[in-house]
């Protein structure tokens, strides 16, 4: 009969064999695209990333025969609780053989470690909250996953069933590609819209000032804030942790793909749309140095897709159609620079009004990460 056990990760040497277990895992799956390890690791540093200022975060191990078999975080946003008068802990960072007795034992130690710090149900995966990687992939799984997208085993879903969990929220992925943007009649009539929206609105459309990086992440984290704020699962991003995630994401911008809408001057909408650096990154194996940067250099060139990652409006200028400018321009900019496509990702199941404006841009449904619940009475 098979050993199995669970280990608290409490030091950096177990901390490295969880970051590490997924390239071991993964290592025979051409879809999954490992991420940097230093990203995975500067997610985790409860001193350096700002998210653990609000939260705590728990790690462990499995292990079947003496071999790593899974890995889970236990984690509790107190923003999140807070925000919602709520008592809910999460779950992330999830990774097992298909095996559940190893899966049962993670969840099941995830959510008494839980259980005794007063959280009254448990729901993922995040890691390590929703405005990271979140959701379980449940379909397509002969893609790659974009930039910032998570990828998992089909078995997974199994996994998380046979465990008591139940679905709480989809979130959608849409694929926009050169077979849709490439019909004039759309483009000319999304062309109509915008032209018409900017002049009824006053409207100025700028795209995001480099040299002056740290005033325009405020703007967009005021921007972020309001517009997002009824949305499922939000919760308000401090400073500090809006500084880090733009700091991170700072090499990746092309500015031609971010822009500001302003009235007055003042910023009532934004989008940023990222190259899919995974396309870049899949051959590294999550190392970067010393020689990874080499196959990067090489490989950012043959980048040829996009992801739209935040595209929203202030409340007081929702649903009078500035969205469609933003389309606009990011659909003209991405045919000038030659990309074939762009996932459009992620769109909550419910949000009906983004469904249907990436609808009427002749977008699809292609990949489905569905967040998981269990506990809730």
């Amino acid at each position: 009969m098979a050993e199995i056990y669970l280990k608290k990760v409490e030091d950096n040497y177990y901390k490295k064999k969880f970051i590490d277990f997924p390239y071991k895992l993964y290592k025979d799956n051409p879809y999954w695209v490992p991420p940097l390890k230093f990203d995975v690791k500067n997610n985790l540093d409860t001193a350096k990333n700002p998210f653990y200022t609000h939260a705590e975060i728990s790690l462990w191990l499995a292990y079947k025969d003496g071999e790593i078999a899974g890995r889970i975080a236990a984690i509790i946003n107190k923003s999140h609780n807070d925000f919602y008068n709520d008592k809910v802990g999460f779950f992330g960072f999830f990774e097992s053989i298909n095996d559940t007795n190893i899966s049962n034992l993670l969840f099941a130690e995830a959510s008494q470690w839980l259980k005794k710090k007063g959280m009254t149900s448990i729901r993922g995966p995040v890691n390590p909250s929703m405005n990271d990687e979140c959701g379980l992939l449940i379909d397509n799984f002969n893609q790659s996953n974009v930039l910032l997208m998570p990828y998992n085993f089909e078995y997974y879903i199994h996994l998380i069933n046979t465990a008591g969990f139940q679905k709480a929220k989809d979130l959608y992925a849409f694929w926009i590609g050169t077979e849709v943007i490439e019909k004039k009649e759309m483009m000319a009539k999304l062309d109509r819209i915008a032209n018409l929206v900017m002049k009824r609105e006053s409207l100025t459309i700028r795209n995001v000032n480099m040299k002056d990086f740290p005033n325009e992440v405020q703007k967009v984290r005021q921007v972020y804030n309001n517009a997002w704020s009824a949305n499922w699962g939000f919760v308000p991003m401090t400073e500090a942790e809006f500084n880090y995630v733009a700091k991170n994401l700072k090499l990746a911008v092309d500015p031609d793909f971010v822009e500001f809408a302003e009235i007055d001057g003042k910023p009532i909408g934004f989008t940023l749309v990222l190259p899919d650096l995974n396309q870049a990154t899949k051959r590294l194996n999550g190392n970067l140095f010393p020689f990874g940067i080499f196959k990067f250099l090489a490989d950012r060139k043959k980048v040829n897709r996009l992801r739209v990652i935040i595209m929203g409006v202030v409340k007081e200028y929702q649903k009078r159609g500035i969205d469609a400018v933003f389309y606009r321009d990011t659909i003209r900019m991405g045919n000038k620079k030659n990309y074939t496509g762009a996932e459009i990702s992620w769109v909550l199941e419910d949000n009906h009004a983004m469904l249907q404006t990436a609808q009427n841009l002749g977008a699809k449904i292609y990949k489905t990460y569905r967040i998981y619940e269990k506990g809730r009475r």
